[in-house]
């Protein structure tokens, strides 16, 4: 079975290894102190602090091996990459919300680095898979669960 390829900028590629390499040496290493700790209380069977400690270490272990794996799948994106005639991942676009008047600009990047608090929208979602191919001046239609919104791309750059 083929897994996944997770699409990354160089930025969100950094991000990753830092998140690892901080689970691997500084997590894994509080949360084996707190296990110990615990068990120096005695009786693990009615130990909360143990619980919680093991609950935790499961949840890093977890995650350790996802960002691994999406690690070992990673394609990365540079500016050499992005075409600025059509939108990519690795686009940043600006969109005129045609219904409202509104402007916005979006980063389309891969799903593991979608954020969109900082209008970093992953190319999976509604909007970025309406964008990807469509040129400057095109008119967009976006299915979302309210309905249908419209955009012309104002601007495609990196």
């Amino acid at each position: 079975m083929s897994e996944k390829e997770v699409i990354l900028t160089p930025e969100g590629l950094a991000k990753l290894e830092q998140e690892l390499e901080d689970l691997k040496t500084v997590k894994r290493k509080e949360v084996a102190a707190r296990i110990k700790e615990a068990i120096s209380y005695g009786d693990i069977s009615e130990n909360s602090e143990y619980e919680e400690a093991k609950n935790e270490q499961a949840f890093i272990e977890g995650r350790i091996l996802t960002l691994e794996k999406m690690l070992r799948n990673a394609r990365i994106i540079t500016n050499e990459d992005v075409d600025t005639g059509v939108v990519s991942v690795g686009s940043r676009v600006r969109l005129k919300d045609l219904e409202f008047g509104d402007i916005v600009d979006y980063t389309i990047v891969g799903s593991a680095e979608s954020d969109p608090m900082n209008n970093k929208i992953s190319n999976e979602s509604p909007v970025g898979q309406a964008l990807l191919g469509k040129a400057k001046g095109a008119i967009v239609d976006v299915n979302v669960p309210a309905g249908v919104i419209q955009y012309e791309i104002l601007d495609i750059n990196l």
